[in-house]
């Protein structure tokens, strides 16, 4: 990653910050000097673990709480430089049978982040955690930014209109914030409990535990992959380099087929087989077809570049696992 010491000093809020990405950015944040506070509301059912907060939990601030608490937020917001407002419920499936609760945490929960910035630290910059779902059925690739929004789920129309909040909150009010359109994070320090969150996770699980990895349909879809090392970076180098008020697309760009990515899964454990199987109802109307990030706009702005391999990550995602995995799951949790 990037070095720079444009974070020393600064005053950091990272809200989600025990899970897989808060917790990662907030290592580099630690080494680079900066003022760490983590608010997570570390719910049984999403990725807040404290062990991805062991090596630096003396240099942080720990607060658990959550961002639906507007009294704590507007607390917790005063005096920061930065505030990387990733807390989420993180499921698309649980959106579409829990709508309200989806609704509080990934929409009300944000709203309460940019009226507090608003109202107590108005020159803070704000970086948002959100989905390259929200485009919906992929109409032309690479996909800039500037394709068609069309969900498919609550779980992404709620995304995107946390979004809009943060467009309107930059245009009315002139905050600074940024919304960066994350596609398949893996990597060490993912949550691994169960199916709904993370694929490549929870197929290197199932991988590991000598089980059958489903592929739905044909398998043929490309995706971009994005390791959290490339992520970070991306979420380090906006915050420095960003236009306020603006959207960003990530992606690695290797044109991954699924089928390939399953394969490279199981060539790296060496255990675990596949097994192609046909959709299911629920999962195919949320399906959106191929996906590749047209990535121009970021590193038109900032420099960033995706750098580490699908086929590399997986191998330093596996390396990790296979030490940790106890502190991720166990056999009942499923």
């Amino acid at each position: 990653m990037n070095k720079t010491d444009f974070f020393k000093g600064k005053n950091v809020l990272i809200t989600g910050g025990a899970g897989f990405i808060g917790s990662s950015i907030a290592h580099v944040l630690v080494k680079s000097g900066a003022k760490v506070t983590i608010l997570d509301a570390m719910l049984p059912l999403y990725g807040g673990n404290l062990f991805n907060l062991e090596s630096i939990h003396k240099d942080i601030v720990f607060v658990e709480g959550d961002i639906r608490d507007k009294t704590l937020v507007d607390t917790l917001v005063q005096g920061k430089d930065f505030i990387f407002d990733l807390a989420a419920q993180v499921s698309y499936i649980d959106a579409k049978d829990m709508p309200f609760l989806d609704l509080d945490m990934n929409v009300r929960g944000h709203l309460n982040v940019l009226e507090a910035v608003r109202e107590h630290a108005p020159k803070a910059t704000i970086l948002f955690s959100s989905s390259r779902m929200v485009y919906g059925k992929i109409m032309t690739t690479p996909v800039t930014e500037r394709h068609p929004t069309n969900p498919l789920s609550l779980y992404v129309i709620h995304k995107l209109t946390a979004e809009k909040y943060l467009q309107y909150y930059a245009d009315t009010f002139g905050l600074r914030t940024i919304s960066v359109r994350i596609p398949n994070p893996y990597g060490p320090g993912q949550q691994m409990k169960h199916s709904k969150y993370s694929i490549v996770g929870w197929f290197m699980r199932q991988a590991m535990e000598g089980k059958t990895i489903q592929i739905f349909g044909d398998g043929l879809q490309e995706r971009d992959y994005m390791y959290i090392d490339d992520i970070v970076d991306a979420f380090i180098q906006l915050a420095e380099k960003g236009k306020g008020g603006e959207v960003y697309n990530i992606g690695n760009g290797e044109r991954t087929t699924f089928v390939d990515m399953v394969d490279m899964i199981l060539a790296t454990i060496g255990k675990g087989e596949k097994k192609l199987v046909p959709w299911p109802a629920h999962y195919e109307k949320n399906e959106t077809g191929g996906y590749i990030a047209d990535t121009t706009k970021i590193e038109t702005e900032t420099g960033w570049r995706s750098t580490v391999l699908l086929a590399e990550g997986i191998r330093k995602m596996a390396e990790y696992y296979k030490v940790h995995h106890g502190k991720y799951w166990t056999e009942e949790s499923v």
